[in-house]
C-alpha cells in the first residue's frame, strides 16, 4: 500500500505521471505510520509522516490581514447588504445622488461595521481558546534524551511516542501499546466527547499485551497501516506490521481519542496516528449549524415585495419626470439640471438618472435594521429563555440550554412532536421489578413496596399527592381487552416517578462519578422464594465441590437458577472499579468540545429494546486471548470435571459473608446503559456478584462458593439486527465452552432450541405468558438463555470467526453470520422485567399538547405491548379512543389495508390511535404505500411506532415534514435519536441518563420533558408573536414613511426633492423609530404565562400562522399608504398659501409621521413597555432642537436653524399634533377594537364550556 501522500519528485514521462496518479487515488483509501524516532537524525524531507496533519489546532476564521476582506465577503453574501452598499456607492454619482454622500454612507458603515465586530469578538475568544490548548503540556519521548520529556501540545506530530498520566487528558488520538495495569487495560472518561461520565476499558494492542518489561520505544520496530481520518467515533479500522511480517488487527478499543481523560491508570504509553484536525474529535467539531426559520423564509419572500414597490415607485416617478419636462419642450425651466458636460438633458434620459435618484431618496423602504433588529431581539429572547427559573431542573442542576439562536419563533409555530420513550418519557432509570426463571414467576413484592416508600418520601417533600402502586402477582393470563382497563390504572400508577429529590441529591453524592447507581436502581430487595433457590443450589454444588461429584446430578430447575444469574452477571460490559481508584476531576481546558456537532452518520449508536446503548460497526470484538484459544484447544488436556482448580484459596478461617459484604460495599459497576446496571445489581442482590472483569477473564462471588473466574473467550454485543448479545466462556465448574446470551423476547423466542420433553414446552409455554404480562404492566422484558458447545463445534466457529476478523472485505457481514451460526439452537434459562419509571409532569405536559392541537407522534424500540402500556399510563391513550394496530408480514398486507383503513376512518367519528411496529413502518415508508400510510396516520389523532430504528425514525420525520408541509419538532435522549432530531425543523434533547448525544446534536436541550410544556406554550408563542409583530411594523413603518416623500414628487415635478431633512431621512431607523420596536419585541406579551398555559388553545394561533398572514403584509401597506396621505395632506391643507419654507414645512410632517407610528406601535403593545413610546418622542425633541440650534448654515441649501424652535411656539403646530395621528389610526383603531371583542367572545365560550364540564 502506498501512502496517503502521493510520490515527491518529477517524473520523466507522461505516462510515469498517468500510473502515478491511478496508484495513488487507489491507495489513498489508508495511512501509514511509522515511529519518529528512526526518523529523528535524518533530514525532515525522508520522514514519511511529515505529510500529516501536525496537533496544532486553529478554530479561528481570520487573520490580521485576512479579517478586513474575508469578512467582508462573508457579510456581503447577504443580499440586502449588497443592495444597501449599492445605493450608498449610488450616492457618489453626481447626476444621481440625492444627499451628502458621507451621509448617505453612515447606516451602511455602521451595520457592517457593529455585525463585523461582533465576528472579531467571537473569532478572539476562539483564539484565546485555542492558544490556550495548543500550550497544554504532554510527555514525548525524545531520542536525544533517551527518556520522556515535556512538549506543548501542539508540537505533537504522528509518529511520536507519548506517555499519559492518570487524569491527564489525550492531546491526540493514541494507539494504546502500554499500560500500567497488571491486565494491559486502560479506563479513559469520553465525557467531552458524548457525556458519559461511566469509565471504558481499552486495551493494549494483542501484540504487546505479554511484554514482560517496560515498553521500550528504542525496540519498537513496527509499522501502523489504518484507515484515513475519519469522524466515526466507534470504529477504527487497521494492522501492525511486525518486522516478521506478522499482522495484528487494530480495533476500536485500541484507540485513546483526542479529548477522553484517562482515569483509574497510573501510566500508559502510546503512539499518535491522528493528530489535531485529522483527529476524530475535531472532524466531528462541526459547530452549530444554520436554520432558516419559517418566519423568515416568510419575511424574504415580503422584502421581494418591497423591492418591487420601490421600482414600481420608481419607475411611475421616473415617467413622470420624462413627460413634466417634455411639457417644456425647447423651453428649459431656470431650475433645470444640466449634465456635468454642460449641456441640456433630453426627457428620457432625465427619467433615467430621476430612476436612480428616486432608489436613492426611497431606499428607507426597504428596512436596513430590520435584520440586525431581528438578530438582536433573538438573542434578548434567548436571554430572557434562560433566565426563567421555572426551566431549571433542581435534581440534575441543569438548565435550558438554546444552542439554535436563529429559530426561537419557531417553537410557537410547531404542528407535530416526535418523541422517543425511554428517557425522554421516562426517567430511564432502570428498576428491576420481576423475573420468571424455568416457567416460575418470582413477584418480587417486599421489593414492590421498597419502590413504594420512595414515592411516599417524595410525596411528602413536595406536598403533593400521589399514589404509589405495586405490581400484583400474577398467576393466568387474562385477556387483552378484558384487562385493559385494569391495566390502565395500575400502571398509571406505577409507572410515577419514586424517588425523593432529597433521596437523589444524596445519591449524587454518594456516586457522584458513577451513572445509574441511585438507591432506587441498587438496592433491590430479593424474592425470598428464589433466594431459597439460589442458597439451595449453592450449597449443593458446594457439597459435590467438597466430594468431588459430578453436577451432573443437580436438579435442573436449580441449574436453571444458576445459570440465569451467571448470565446476568457476566453477559454485558460492565467495567467494575473501586473507591479507592479516585476518579478526581482535572480543569477541563477542552470545555469547548461540549459545543461539538456530532452528525447521524458519525456515531451510528443504536439503543436496544432493552437500553443497551451500544454502537452498530464494532459490536463484535472477540477477546485478545481468540487467536490463541485455537491452539490451547488442540494442546489441552486437562480433566473434564476438575473442580479444584476453578475456585480461589480460601483461609480456614474466612467469613464469606463478611468478606462478600466488605467486598461489595468497595465495588463501583461502570455500566454502558441503565438496563445492563440494573440487572447486576439484581444479581448482586441474590449474592451473585461480579466482582472482576479483564479482557480475558470475569470473575464473580457466589454464596457458599466464594469467587469463580470465568475465562471470557469472546464477547459478541449487540447490533440493531441481532437484538441481543452474547458471551462465549469457559465454564470454571464443569469446562464446559459455554454460550450465555440475553436479547430482547421477540428474537430470542425464536432462537430457542425445539421442546423435547413436557417440561420445555411447559417452559416456554408459561414464559411466554409472563413476558406478556411484564409487557401489558409496562415492564421492559429481556430473556436470557444460554448454550453448551463441544470442543469440536466451538473449534469449528473459532475457526471461521477467526477469518472474518481478519477479513478485510466484508468484515461486518462475516462477523454477523458468524454470529448467527453460534446462536441457534439456545436453552431458555429465563426472562427479566425492569420497569422505566415515567418522569414527572409528563401526562399533564402531553395533555397540555394536544389540547393546543399538537399531534404527538411516539417513535421507540421498545416492544408493543410495553409501549402501549406507557402511552395509557402517559395519558397519549385515552380510554375512548380505539386503537387501530398494523402488523405485517409482507409487504401485500399494508398496500391492501391501506384503502379499506382510509375509508373505514372516514365513515367513522371515533378517535382513532394507530399502532406500528418496526417491520410494517419499513413496508409503510416505501415510495409506493407513503401516501397511504400519511393518509391512514394523519386521520388518527396519535401514532406510535414501535421497534423502530434510528433510520426509521429519521425517515418518518422526514416524510411527515416534506409530504405534509408542516412544522416538526423531534425530542429525544440517546445517540439513537440523533438523526431524528436533525432532521425536525427544531431539534430537542434531554440531558439525560444517556449521554450528551442528543443534546449536542440539537437545537434546545431541556432537563426534562415536563418543561417542553412551557418551552412551547409560553416562550414558544411569545417569541412568535414578537417577531411576527415585529416585521410587520418594521414594513408598515417604512412604508409609510416612504409614501410621505412620494406624495411629495407631485407638487416638485417629479425631481426627486424632499421636503425632509436628509438627517432625518437618514437616522429615522437608526435612532428614532428602531429602538422602541427592540423593547417591545423583547419584552411585550399579548398573553401572560399563566393563561397560555391555562388555556393550550391559544397556542393554535401561532400554528395557523395568524400572527403573520400573506395578506397582513399588504393590509399593513394599504394601511401605511393611507396614513401617510393623512400625515402629508393635513399639514399641506394647513400651511397652504403660508410663507412658510420647505423644511418649516417638512419638520411638522416629519414629526407628525414619527407620532403617528409610535402610537400605531402604541395601539399594538400589550404591555407597560410602550412606556418606550414616550422615551422615542423625547428623544427625537432633543436630537431636532440640538440639531436645529447648532446648524445655521449647514448642508446649503438646507437651512433647519431654528425651525424646531419656531414649531413649538405655533398653536397649529400642536393642533396639528392631535388631530392628525388620530385621524390616521382611526382604521387601525376600529380594527383592534373588533380583535378585542372577538378576543372577549373566545373568552366567554371558553368560560361556559368550562362551567358546563364541571
Amino acid at each position: 500500500m502506498a501512502r496517503e501522500t502521493g510520490e515527491s519528485g518529477e517524473t520523466k514521462s507522461t505516462k510515469v505521471k498517468k500510473h502515478k496518479r491511478r496508484k495513488s487515488k487507489k491507495e489513498s483509501k489508508t495511512r501509514i505510520v511509522h515511529a519518529n524516532i528512526l526518523y529523528d537524525l535524518t533530514k525532515g524531507g525522508d520522514n514519511p509522516n511529515r505529510h500529516y496533519a501536525n496537533n496544532k489546532i486553529k478554530t479561528t476564521k481570520y487573520t490580521l490581514l485576512s479579517f478586513l476582506p474575508k469578512n467582508l465577503f462573508e457579510q456581503f453574501h447577504r443580499f440586502a447588504n449588497v443592495y444597501f452598499v449599492f445605493i450608498a456607492l449610488l450616492n457618489f454619482v453626481p447626476v444621481v445622488n440625492a444627499f451628502q454622500p458621507e451621509l448617505a454612507l453612515a447606516p451602511v458603515v455602521f451595520i457592517l461595521s457593529v455585525t463585523a465586530i461582533k465576528d472579531l469578538w467571537e473569532d478572539y475568544r476562539r483564539h484565546r481558546s485555542d492558544k490556550e490548548i495548543n500550550h497544554l503540556d504532554c510527555l514525548v519521548y525524545c531520542r536525544s534524551e533517551k527518556r520522556y520529556v515535556e512538549k506543548y501540545w501542539k508540537e505533537v506530530r504522528v509518529g511520536d511516542f507519548i506517555r499519559l498520566r492518570c487524569n491527564e487528558i489525550l492531546p491526540a488520538d493514541v494507539l494504546l501499546l502500554s499500560s500500567s495495569d497488571p491486565d494491559r487495560l486502560c479506563h479513559i472518561e469520553t465525557a467531552t466527547l458524548d457525556g458519559e461520565t461511566n469509565l471504558k476499558q481499552r486495551q493494549v494492542v494483542r501484540s504487546f499485551i505479554d511484554l514482560d518489561c517496560e515498553f521500550d520505544p528504542f525496540k519498537y520496530n513496527s509499522v501502523i497501516e489504518c484507515e484515513k481520518p475519519n469522524n466515526d467515533l466507534n470504529r477504527f479500522r487497521g494492522y501492525i506490521i511486525h518486522r516478521s511480517g506478522k499482522r495484528d488487527g487494530l480495533y476500536k478499543d485500541n484507540l485513546l481519542l483526542r479529548g477522553c481523560t484517562i482515569r483509574n491508570t497510573e501510566e500508559a504509553v502510546g503512539i499518535i496516528i491522528y493528530a489535531g484536525h485529522e483527529t476524530k474529535a475535531m472532524l466531528n467539531n462541526n459547530g452549530p449549524r444554520y436554520k432558516r426559520s419559517k418566519l423568515e423564509r416568510q419575511m424574504n419572500v415580503d422584502v421581494f415585495w418591497c423591492v418591487i414597490i420601490l421600482l414600481v415607485m420608481c419607475l411611475f416617478s421616473a415617467i413622470g419626470h420624462g413627460l413634466w419636462m417634455f411639457q417644456y419642450g425647447d423651453k428649459r425651466p431656470v431650475f433645470d439640471v444640466l449634465s456635468p458636460e454642460g449641456t441640456e438633458l433630453s426627457p428620457v434620459v432625465s427619467a433615467i438618472y430621476l430612476f436612480l435618484t428616486m432608489i436613492i431618496v426611497l431606499q428607507v423602504l426597504i428596512p436596513i435594521s430590520l435584520f440586525v433588529s431581528i438578530e438582536i431581539v433573538k438573542i434578548c429572547q434567548v436571554y430572557f429563555i434562560h433566565q426563567d427559573m421555572e426551566l431549571y431542573d433542581e435534581e440534575t442542576d441543569s438548565h435550558l440550554q438554546c444552542r439554535a439562536l436563529n429559530i426561537t419563533e419557531d417553537l410557537g409555530q410547531m404542528q407535530y412532536i416526535f418523541s422517543d420513550k425511554t428517557g425522554t418519557l421516562t426517567e430511564n432509570k432502570m428498576v428491576f421489578r420481576r423475573c420468571t426463571v424455568a416457567g416460575v414467576e418470582y413477584s418480587h413484592d417486599a421489593n414492590a413496596r421498597r419502590l413504594a416508600m420512595y414515592q411516599e418520601m417524595d410525596s411528602e417533600e413536595e406536598d403533593c399527592t400521589s399514589h404509589g402502586g405495586t405490581l400484583p402477582r400474577r398467576d393466568s393470563v387474562t385477556s387483552h381487552q378484558s384487562g385493559k382497563v385494569v391495566l390502565r390504572s395500575q400502571s398509571t400508577k406505577s409507572h410515577r416517578r419514586t424517588g425523593s429529590r432529597a433521596e437523589a441529591k444524596r445519591a449524587s453524592i454518594l456516586s457522584k462519578h458513577t451513572a445509574f447507581s441511585s438507591p432506587m436502581e441498587k438496592d433491590i430487595t430479593p424474592d425470598p422464594q428464589l433466594m431459597d433457590k439460589v442458597n439451595e443450589c449453592s450449597s449443593q454444588m458446594e457439597f459435590m465441590r467438597f466430594h468431588s461429584q459430578s453436577l451432573n446430578q443437580i436438579p435442573p430447575d436449580l441449574c436453571d437458577v444458576f445459570d440465569f444469574f451467571i448470565a446476568l452477571t457476566i453477559c454485558n460490559t460492565v467495567v467494575v472499579s473501586s473507591p479507592n481508584q479516585p476518579r478526581q476531576k482535572v480543569i477541563n481546558f477542552l470545555w469547548w468540545f461540549s459545543a461539538m456537532r456530532i452528525g447521524a452518520t458519525s456515531c451510528f449508536c443504536v439503543k436496544d429494546v432493552y437500553g443497551l446503548s451500544l454502537k452498530l460497526g464494532c459490536s463484535m470484538v472477540s477477546s485478545p486471548s481468540a487467536e490463541s484459544t485455537l491452539t490451547k484447544l488442540k494442546e489441552e488436556k486437562r480433566p473434564e470435571h476438575d473442580l479444584q482448580h476453578a475456585f480461589s484459596p480460601v483461609p480456614p478461617n474466612f467469613d464469606k459473608t463478611k468478606a462478600l459484604a466488605q467486598d461489595e460495599c468497595e465495588l463501583r459497576y461502570e455500566a454502558e446503559s441503565p438496563d445492563e446496571a440494573a440487572l447486576v445489581y439484581a444479581a448482586r442482590a441474590y449474592k451473585c456478584a461480579l466482582v472482576g472483569r479483564l479482557p480475558d477473564q470475569v470473575t464473580v462471588e457466589l454464596p457458599h462458593l466464594g469467587k469463580l473466574s470465568f475465562e471470557l473467550l469472546h464477547t459478541l454485543g449487540f447490533d440493531s439486527t441481532r437484538k441481543r448479545m452474547s458471551v462465549v466462556v469457559k465454564h470454571p465448574l464443569t469446562e464446559q465452552i459455554t454460550v450465555y446470551t440475553k436479547g430482547a423476547d421477540s428474537v430470542i423466542m425464536d432462537l430457542i432450541r425445539p421442546a423435547t420433553g413436557k417440561r420445555q414446552r411447559k417452559i416456554l409455554y408459561k414464559t411466554q405468558n409472563y413476558l406478556n404480562l411484564y409487557a401489558a404492566d409496562g415492564l421492559r422484558t429481556l430473556c436470557i438463555a444460554k448454550k453448551v458447545l463441544s470442543k469440536e463445534e466451538y473449534a469449528s466457529w473459532l475457526q471461521l470467526h477467526l477469518e472474518a476478523e481478519t477479513a478485510i472485505q466484508r468484515r461486518e457481514e462475516l462477523l454477523f453470520e458468524s454470529a448467527l451460526r453460534l446462536e441457534t439452537n439456545l436453552q431458555l434459562l429465563g426472562a427479566t422485567g425492569v420497569e422505566d419509571r415515567l418522569q414527572d409532569g409528563v401526562p399533564e405536559t402531553i395533555a397540555s399538547l394536544r389540547k393546543a392541537g399538537l399531534q404527538i407522534w411516539v417513535l421507540t424500540g421498545d416492544k408493543q405491548e410495553t409501549a402501549i402500556n406507557i402511552a395509557y399510563a402517559c395519558k397519549l391513550l385515552d380510554p375512548e379512543e380505539e386503537i387501530i394496530t398494523l402488523n405485517a408480514d409482507s409487504q401485500v398486507y399494508p398496500a391492501c389495508t391501506a384503502t379499506q383503513l382510509e375509508t373505514m376512518l372516514a365513515s367513522t367519528s371515533l378517535l382513532q390511535w394507530l399502532v406500528i411496529d418496526g417491520r410494517t413502518l419499513a413496508y409503510a415508508l416505501d415510495k409506493s404505500l407513503e401516501d397511504d400510510f400519511l393518509a391512514v396516520a394523519r386521520s388518527c389523532r396519535s401514532v406510535l411506532c414501535c421497534r423502530s430504528t434510528p433510520l426509521q425514525k429519521s425517515m418518518v420525520v422526514k416524510l411527515v415534514r416534506n409530504k405534509l408541509k408542516v412544522m416538526t419538532l423531534a425530542i429525544g435522549d440517546g445517540a439513537n435519536d440523533v438523526s431524528m432530531i436533525q432532521v425536525a425543523d427544531v431539534g430537542v434533547g434531554i440531558s439525560g441518563q444517556e449521554g450528551m448525544q442528543a443534546v449536542m446534536a440539537s437545537d434546545f436541550a431541556l432537563p426534562r420533558f415536563r418543561y417542553l410544556q412551557k418551552l412551547l406554550l409560553v416562550h414558544g408563542h411569545w417569541c412568535y408573536s414578537r417577531l411576527a409583530n415585529m416585521i410587520l411594523y418594521f414594513f408598515y413603518k417604512n412604508a409609510m414613511f416612504v409614501a410621505l416623500i412620494f406624495w411629495y414628487q407631485f407638487y416638485c415635478g417629479f425631481s426627486g426633492s424632499s421636503m425632509v431633512d436628509q438627517w432625518y431621512l437618514i437616522f429615522f431607523n437608526l435612532m428614532f423609530s428602531a429602538f422602541p420596536q427592540l423593547v417591545t419585541g423583547t419584552l411585550d406579551k399579548d398573553v401572560s404565562a399563566e393563561t397560555l398555559q391555562e388555556l393550550p388553545q391559544l397556542y393554535m394561533n401561532g400554528q395557523n400562522s395568524e400572527e403573520y398572514k400573506p395578506y397582513m403584509f399588504w393590509m399593513n401597506m394599504i394601511d401605511a399608504f393611507y396614513q401617510s396621505l393623512i400625515c402629508f395632506f393635513i399639514p399641506y391643507f394647513a400651511y397652504v398659501d403660508s410663507d412658510v419654507d420647505l423644511f418649516t414645512w417638512g419638520t411638522p410632517i416629519t414629526t407628525l409621521a414619527l407620532f403617528t407610528i409610535l402610537l400605531h406601535l402604541g395601539i399594538e403593545t400589550k404591555t407597560w413597555v410602550s412606556l418606550v413610546l414616550y422615551y422615542a418622542k423625547s428623544l427625537f425633541f432633543i436630537v431636532a432642537l440640538c440639531y436645529n440650534a447648532s446648524c445655521p448654515a449647514c448642508f446649503s441649501p438646507s437651512n433647519p436653524y431654528w425651525t424646531m424652535q419656531r414649531l413649538l411656539g405655533e398653536p397649529i403646530f400642536y393642533l396639528l399634533c392631535v388631530v392628525t395621528p388620530i385621524a390616521a389610526l382611526l382604521p387601525r383603531h376600529f380594527e383592534m377594537s373588533c380583535q378585542i371583542l372577538a378576543h372577549f367572545g373566545f373568552h366567554e365560550s371558553y368560560t361556559f364550556q368550562k362551567s358546563w364540564d364541571r
